[in-house]
């Protein structure tokens, strides 16, 4: 069970996200019903460092689907889970470390560290809606570095230069913290949904004793579009009347 959970984990982290939008749209049917959504979600993160010398947020797009396992018993109660394909971390405005390179050194002198960290995350939260169509939910999320990398830039002569120095090997590669949000469920189509969610990172962003405060923050603002749930309804629609059509003949 342990190597089917984390072969699914990895195929699921390592798909693109325009395979990810595909296979939504051809099988996005097929895997909702009356106790299970599935759909895409996507919008904007706003993340930072903790104890971390920084003069902006890092703000980014994130894009992933995710799962609605509701319980039979309360359908209000559920499981939210899925995949955030695409969530961009980090912090800018980082201030500016030796690359051990006299000419890098002196170019970027004086100048600043925009710091991205990429990660294939996992959240797996208990979800309650109520009557009023708000929801809350909260959870462990776990992440799966993908890239790190550090963007030096100055102004030099009225033009901006950059350096790109990847910083993958001086971060730890599983993430993981405590997500809490909240939103609504719009009664509209097939009903999206509009969530503002908190990342709160209890691992150790770098490895070593040099940085062992240091922690990832984000704030998601995203929206949730369910795939191919007007489509299942009608096929069990159609379903439910062929059987009320053909049980009465076969009563005769």
């Amino acid at each position: 069970m342990k190597k089917v959970l984390l072969i699914t984990f990895t195929f699921f982290c390592f798909a693109s996200a325009q395979s990810q939008v595909l296979i939504s749209l051809l099988f996005g049917d097929k895997l909702n019903s009356p106790f299970l959504e599935f759909g895409l979600e996507g919008g904007a993160n706003f993340s930072t460092i903790s104890n971390q010398e920084t003069s902006g947020t890092n703000v980014g797009f994130n894009l992933g689907f995710y799962f609605d396992f509701k319980s039979k018993k309360n359908p209000a109660w559920m499981i939210n889970t899925g995949v955030i394909v695409k969530s961009p971390m980090g912090a800018k405005g980082i201030p500016v470390y030796s690359l051990d390179n006299e000419d890098l050194d002196n170019t970027f002198d004086g100048g600043s560290i925009d710091r991205e960290i990429r990660y294939f995350n996992v959240p797996i939260l208990i979800k309650y809606q109520f009557r009023n169509n708000i929801y809350l939910k909260a959870g462990p999320q776990f992440g799966l570095l993908a890239k790190a990398f550090d963007e030096f830039r100055k102004e030099v002569d009225g033009d901006d230069v950059t350096y790109k120095n990847n910083i993958r090997d001086k971060i730890h590669v599983i993430d993981a913290g405590i997500a809490i949000g909240t939103g609504y469920h719009l009664n509209v189509g097939n009903g999206l949904n509009i969530t503002a969610q908190y990342y709160y990172g209890l691992v150790p962003l770098m490895k070593g004793d040099s940085s062992p405060n240091q922690y990832n923050r984000s704030f998601y603002i995203t929206a949730g579009i369910p795939i191919g749930k007007g489509k299942a309804a009608k096929k069990r629609a159609e379903k439910e009347a062929l059987e009320k059509v053909i049980l009465p003949e076969e009563e005769k």
